[in-house]
């Protein structure tokens, strides 16, 4: 036989014999080989016939084979991928002559996830240094890629060169006056992109997005001497959203400012030649045809798996509502580098939440805004949502298990209008720029019913869009999201609902077809790690029309929140809801967001929500106020005063608890840290602190270091802090810096067992300075007490003295004193959130008295004290 044959045969009898679904992953079996069946291989030829002797190479020939044997077929029909990488110029296209018959399925099979990939990539070879630039590299573009967003160096993400913006800016109507035609010198201005990215304001680190929990993009459209134009409509849909002429400052939206915050300062500028000096930087130089890269330590560019994402879309599912795609299934499959161009267009992304965006040349007078503006599209809050690089519409029971998402331009997998009984299980989605998983959306079309999202990983993401997040659920019914692990996390973890802002105008919500839909038993942790105001579960709008097929948000452990949140978010206009036996500790100012007005009459009640028997630390009150129920919730001190079996059941199920080991990543650095801000420190030293790195490179980050800088950018001193110190403090403390010095910018980095990551953006400069005057005492101090254990709340100072609070003194009557820090200590002061902690190994029946302190640099302020008395035991 010959050599190719010889191969071909045995991938062939690989697929037939090998191994199939990961048995830990607990994914149902395959199907048994039959007279139908299609195979296909990286190595076959589409000349021929698709049988398991001779396959076929292309994904799009296996289809047609498939859809002309599907009437042979007694049972599920597979088309078999054998092991290898399959490359997509295009999507595979399917419709509904690609569909199961007679109530069996189409299979499409792969070998393992590890194994078989649907690629969007092209392989970039022949890398040679470049001259003049000491450690830069470069390679020409593959044939055919006029543009991408991602590159990938043996599996890992590379950056887009990056920086600060190198010049001064103010605003004009089209886009910015510099202060030097530094921009307009650069190579290609027209290709640099401004990122303004959201976020509480904290000691320097300014706010410059469309919200907190935004980070939109615009790109250069031209750049001539020290005018800047910018690329529109993006320019116009986040400078100019239209405001109610009689509330300023109010978007008719309701959601953010009518502008970018901060006088249109970009808090970095990306995609620019000039801006490569990090290592893991690239830059494609689309004129020239050719790809710069800065190499990390240990990379060979002579031998590395360079790939450039080329296709934006990897399986399109377009069933129709008059002939729907039904009865497919994926598994064993990973999906992989596809890329996401609209943002490098004029369009952009003006963000707005969530992934959705205002489009189109109008978009920031019309879209959206039904019934509130002459000419508003309907329904309201119908904005653009991100697309999936795998999407379905109109899919009736399309499987998805045991596969992976991964290395993704835009959102992973998305389940569109007109889906119905669809199961994701079992699978893997990370390295994603935008949202991991999208169901259902918001603009009128038919609503998503009977989604079974179950015992899946997502984290590491959103890489690019921050303000994505893990699932995205619209205005959909019968949508269970279970047992499920959500970390390492930019934003929200599960955001479901839309359009309920209009109560912040005293109108109620828009009319959804929401009901019946749950968000159980999941575990989800290390979320809101760059963005804020989001929260662990996020919901807001109508989730039914009762408590009975409202919203059910039940059994969830949800811990460690970085941002200014909540555990559960119930956000504007969000009724009917019901939280229930949920786990909730370390949120920045709320376990549960819970009173709104409800705005469908003039009775002034609250939405109705009912939220009970949770293990928390916010410890308010029994109560039931105009709708609103709290009843049966517990303090928590600890994890041991939770059930074991409550904390066992969150999360993933044990069949499928091997997907917690699955590398998709190859080792690597972690990312850089982000948002870095300084305060002083004392005469001789700063404070620093920084949104951590939720992308660890497949190894835990186990500590930082920040460098302090001088102005010719060379180290003036050095300080390292371990993750858990850093966790307890939520900022580091750079000393030696010597009196009168400075200013200085600080960058951290992050490590790994695999090393030191790149180093962060810069600081805004910032001198040393002594501090003398005490901060003012904390407001409104609480005791909320149980039987053993009280929950101690306060509001943070209005008067700080000259120096930031970085912590709280507790002394308790009993003669415990205990330090208060973290990372919510810093966003509750600049916000002016409450705070609160919870006190175990309390006495049932015993008064008790606390005195709260804030904590600066100039030491200990005045106490604000509290009493109370714990239950009976």
């Amino acid at each position: 036989m010959p050599v190719r044959s010889a191969l071909i045969a045995a991938l062939a009898a690989l697929v037939i014999g090998g191994p199939g679904l990961v048995t830990s992953a607990g994914a149902g079996a395959r199907p048994a080989p039959g007279a139908a069946d299609v195979y296909v291989s990286p190595v076959g030829q589409d000349a021929a016939d698709g049988t398991g002797a001779h396959p076929v190479r292309t994904l799009t020939r296996a289809r047609d084979l498939a859809r002309s044997r599907a009437a042979r077929s007694d049972g599920d029909q597979a088309v078999h991928l054998a092991s290898g990488t399959y490359r997509m110029a295009g999507p595979l296209v399917l419709d509904g002559r690609d569909s199961g018959q007679g109530g069996h399925r189409i299979v499409w099979q792969g070998v393992g996830a590890d194994s078989t990939l649907i690629s969007g990539g092209r392989k970039v070879d022949g890398w040679r240094p470049t001259p003049g630039r000491p450690g830069l590299w470069s390679a020409p573009a593959p044939q055919g890629l006029d543009d991408t967003r991602q590159l990938y160096v043996d599996g890992v993400r590379a950056q887009r060169a990056r920086g600060e913006v190198p010049v001064g800016l103010s605003v004009t109507a089209t886009g910015y006056t510099a202060t030097a035609d530094t921009i307009a010198r650069w190579r290609h201005p027209a290709d640099a992109e401004f990122v303004y990215t959201g976020g509480e304001p904290l000691w320097n680190v300014e706010r410059n997005g469309l919200g907190q929990w935004t980070e939109p993009r615009c790109r250069i459209a031209a750049a001539q001497g020290t005018t800047i134009t910018m690329a529109q409509p993006c320019w116009d849909n986040s400078t100019k959203r239209v405001e109610f002429p009689d509330r300023p400052g109010r978007t008719v939206s309701m959601v953010g400012p009518g502008r970018l915050t901060n006088n249109g300062k970009a808090s970095y500028i990306e995609n620019a030649y000039e801006l490569l000096d990090q290592p893991g930087e690239w830059y494609l130089d689309r004129s020239a045809h050719t790809v710069y890269y800065l190499p990390r330590a240990g990379e060979d560019l002579t031998s590395a798996d360079v790939e450039a994402a080329a296709a934006e879309k990897l399986v399109d599912g377009r069933g129709t509502q008059a002939a729907p795609l039904h009865d497919v299934a994926f598994q064993g499959l990973q999906f992989g580098y596809a890329t996401w161009l609209t943002p490098s267009k004029p369009e952009g992304f003006s963000e707005i939440q969530a992934g959705y965006t205002i489009t189109g040349p109008t978009g920031w007078a019309t879209q959206g805004l039904c019934g509130f503006v002459d000419g508003g599209t309907c329904p309201f809050a119908s904005w653009t949502k991100m697309p999936g690089n795998v999407s379905f519409t109109y899919g009736q029971r399309i499987d998805i298990e045991d596969s992976v998402f991964a290395h993704l331009g835009a959102a992973g997998l998305e389940l569109g209008a007109g889906t119905s009984d669809a199961r994701v299980r079992g699978s893997v989605f990370t390295d994603i720029s935008g949202n991991g998983l999208e169901i259902g959306g918001v603009d009128g079309q038919p609503a998503v019913s009977g989604v079974e999202v179950t015992d899946n990983h997502l984290y590491g993401l959103p890489r690019e869009y921050h303000g994505g997040v893990g699932i995205l659920d619209g205005y959909t019914q019968h949508t269970t999201i279970a047992h499920n692990q959500l970390d390492h996390l930019g934003y929200s973890a599960i955001s479901l609902g839309w359009g309920g802002w209009p109560d912040k105008i005293g109108s109620p919500a828009t009319p959804n077809p929401s009901h019946d839909n749950v968000v159980r038993d999941n575990l989800i942790h290390d979320y809101m790690q760059l963005l804020d105001d989001g929260g662990g579960v996020y919901t807001q709008g109508l989730t039914g029309t009762s408590l009975g097929d409202g919203e059910k948000v039940t059994g969830n452990v949800i811990h460690d929140q970085w941002g200014l949140g909540k555990s559960v978010y119930t956000d504007n206009g969000c009724t009917y809801e019901t939280v229930q036996g949920n786990v909730l500790y370390g949120a920045a100012y709320a376990n549960v967001a819970s009173r709104h007005t409800d705005y469908r009459d003039a009775l002034g009640n609250n939405d109705p929500t009912l939220i009970k028997g949770n293990w928390w630390e916010e410890g308010t009150a029994d109560s039931s106020s105009k709708g609103l129920v709290t009843s049966g919730n517990r303090i928590m001190a600890g994890l041991s005063d939770v059930p074991a079996d409550v904390l066992a059941n969150a999360g993933i199920e044990p069949a499928y608890r091997g997907i917690l080991d699955r590398a998709v990543e190859a080792p690597a650095v972690p990312e850089a840290p982000a948002r870095v801000g300084t305060s002083s420190g004392g005469a001789d030293g700063l404070y620093v602190t920084f949104n951590p790195s939720f992308v660890e490179g497949g190894s835990p980050v186990t500590g930082y270091t920040a460098y302090a800088l001088r102005a010719d950018g060379t180290e003036a001193a050095r300080a390292s802090v371990d993750v858990a110190e850093f966790k307890r403090l939520g900022y580091v403390r750079v000393g030696q810096l010597g009196a009168g010095q400075g200013p200085f910018r600080v960058v951290v980095t992050a490590r790994n067992a695999n090393g030191e990551s790149a180093a962060s953006l810069a600081s805004a400069p910032l001198s040393p300075s002594a501090a003398s005057v005490l901060p003012g005492a904390p407001t409104g101090p609480r005791l909320r007490t149980a039987a053993r254990a009280a929950t101690v709340a306060w509001t943070p100072p209005a008067v700080t003295g000259d120096a930031k609070v970085i912590g709280y003194r507790i002394t308790v009557s009993d003669g415990r004193v205990v330090a208060v820090g973290g990372r919510d200590v810093l966003v509750t002061q600049a916000s002016g959130k409450g705070m609160f902690r919870v006190l175990g190994g309390l006495d049932p029946g015993t008064s008790y008295t606390v005195s709260i302190a804030a904590v600066t640099v100039a030491g200990v302020g005045p106490g604000v004290s509290a009493t109370g008395t714990t239950a009976a035991g």
